[in-house]
């Protein structure tokens, strides 16, 4: 059994620790509410933005030209991994690197093994991680997240479409932790580009049944608002990360703030057992020696 003074040390540095995440757990739980506004306001906007683009892509001829909807050979791919620059939150970065990892190898190790499958990493710890797997990123993102933004956003997203309008890349994956709640983060892999319109999507979107006159164009309309809408949808899902990130790191928190408290129960009743136990040799001593005098 460990010394009274090595168990006291124990208690005290489980005590602080204690404190410590309990601390982060409170900022996690501001910054998350903060986040999840962001999320909810956001996506009111981008799915009824999606809403009138469907409609209006619905109402166009098939052969309207739209460079993001181009279908072409998968041969060059980019794969966006979105995590954090912050750790103590659990699986929440490595999940995605394991999941950008797991597609490379499942979906496009062909391509990857001809160097034609580039990663972006948005976040020191995936970035990390994923060098240390020998997947090196082509780009790294880490100061976005000092000034959160649309403008900065937005400002990456359009490279990227300018790279794929350009053909440098023929397809372009959005990997990242969707915000569901404080306790769930959902790992989504969504096709960024070409712009799919399965027919279930189509399905689901209400088309209109009058005949509508547009001013301007549908054409032009489309025009403009099918680099908004891919903008706002990578704008969206980098909120989500982050809302996702603040919720991992609450729940990681708490559970590490409650580990702490069985720890501390646990080492209490160590503490009292060695106590007692010194405190009963003392008067085995006191005893012995008395009787020693006596005899």
């Amino acid at each position: 059994m460990a010394g009274i003074k090595e168990i006291r040390t124990r208690i005290a540095s489980v005590t602080n620790t204690q404190k410590i995440t309990s601390a982060m757990k409170m900022v996690s739980a501001a910054k998350l509410r903060k986040a999840q506004q962001a999320v909810q306001q956001m996506r009111p906007y981008s799915e009824k933005l999606q809403e009138i683009l469907g409609n209006l892509s619905a109402e166009l001829d098939s052969g309207q030209d739209n460079i993001y909807a181009k279908v072409r050979p998968e041969e060059k791919i980019l794969i966006i991994a979105i995590a954090s620059n912050g750790g103590l939150c659990g699986g929440f970065n490595a999940n995605i690197g394991k999941a950008a990892i797991a597609l490379i190898q499942s979906e496009y190790a062909a391509q990857y093994a001809k160097k034609q499958v580039h990663i972006y990493a948005f976040g020191k710890k995936v970035r990390d991680m994923l060098k240390a797997k020998d997947y090196e990123p082509t780009k790294s993102f880490t100061d976005i997240y000092d000034k959160m933004s649309y403008e900065n956003v937005s400002q990456i997203s359009s490279e990227i479409m300018e790279d794929f309008a350009s053909k440098k890349y023929d397809k372009v994956i959005l990997i990242y932790n969707s915000f569901k709640n404080a306790a769930t983060q959902i790992i989504t892999e969504k096709q960024f580009l070409p712009i799919q319109q399965n027919a279930e999507e189509l399905g689901s979107i209400k088309k209109f049944n009058q005949d509508y006159i547009f001013e301007p164009s549908k054409e032009f309309i489309v025009q403009e608002l099918i680099p908004r809408s891919l903008k706002i949808q990578f704008y969206s899902a980098v909120l989500d990360s982050v809302a996702s990130e603040h919720g991992a790191r609450m729940t990681a928190m708490h559970k590490a703030t409650d580990n702490a408290g069985d720890m501390l129960k646990a080492l209490k009743i160590v503490y009292n057992k060695a106590r007692q136990a010194s405190i009963t040799n003392e008067i085995l001593e006191i005893v012995s020696g008395a009787n020693a005098l006596k005899g």
